[in-house]
C-alpha cells in the first residue's frame, strides 16, 4: 500500500467512524492535498514501504465504536504533530491540518480517556500507599468487570436465539 492510499485509508476510516463524510468530492479533495503532503515528504521512496503500517494494521484489533474513539484520537494526534513543523503557507497543509483539529475535537472524549490509560500506566505500583487504595478497590472492580462481562454474555445470548443461521 503507498503511502497516498495508507494515508487517505486511515484519514477516510476516521472521518466514516464519526460522520464527517458531508460528500464525496471533500474525500476527493484531501486526496489531491494528501497527494500534495506525499510529495513534500518525498514519500514515493522504497523505504516507505518496508515493513508494516503504522497504524492501520493495529485498527483492526479495535472493535467497538468507542475503542475506535480512543485509538483514532491518538492518530489523529500524530498526524497533527506530523504537520506541526511543515509550512503552513501551503494550502494543502493547511487544508489537512483542519480537516485533522475538527476531527480531533469531535474525539475530545477519545482523548480524555486516552489520557486516563495513560495516567494508569504512570501508577507507581511498588507505592504501598498506591497498592492498599487499589486492594481497597478490588471488589468493586471486580464487580464492575462481572457486570461487563455478564452484559456482553446476554447480548451474545440474544444474538444467538434471535439469529436463524
Amino acid at each position: 500500500m503507498t503511502f497516498q492510499t495508507y494515508s487517505l485509508f486511515v484519514l477516510s476510516i476516521i472521518m466514516v467512524c464519526f460522520g464527517r463524510v458531508e460528500n464525496r468530492l471533500n474525500l476527493l479533495q484531501l486526496q489531491d492535498d494528501i497527494d500534495k503532503l506525499k510529495a513534500d515528504f518525498n514519500a514515493s521512496r522504497s523505504d516507505v514501504s518496508d515493513g508494516r503500517p503504522i497504524f492501520t494494521e493495529g485498527l483492526s484489533n479495535w472493535t467497538e465504536r468507542n475503542e475506535k474513539r480512543i485509538i483514532l484520537s491518538q492518530i489523529v494526534s500524530m498526524y497533527l504533530k506530523i504537520l506541526e513543523n511543515t509550512d503552513k503557507s501551503k494550502a494543502h497543509i493547511r487544508n489537512i491540518s483542519e480537516e485533522l483539529y475538527t476531527l480531533k475535537e469531535s474525539l475530545s472524549d477519545g482523548s480524555k480517556k486516552m489520557e486516563y490509560l495513560k495516567d494508569l500506566t504512570k501508577l507507581q505500583m511498588n507505592d504501598l500507599k498506591i497498592q492498599r487504595k487499589a486492594v481497597n478497590e478490588l471488589f468493586s472492580v471486580l464487580q464492575k468487570l462481572g457486570d461487563t462481562t455478564s452484559s456482553h454474555k446476554r447480548k451474545r445470548s440474544q444474538f444467538q436465539r434471535q439469529c436463524k443461521c
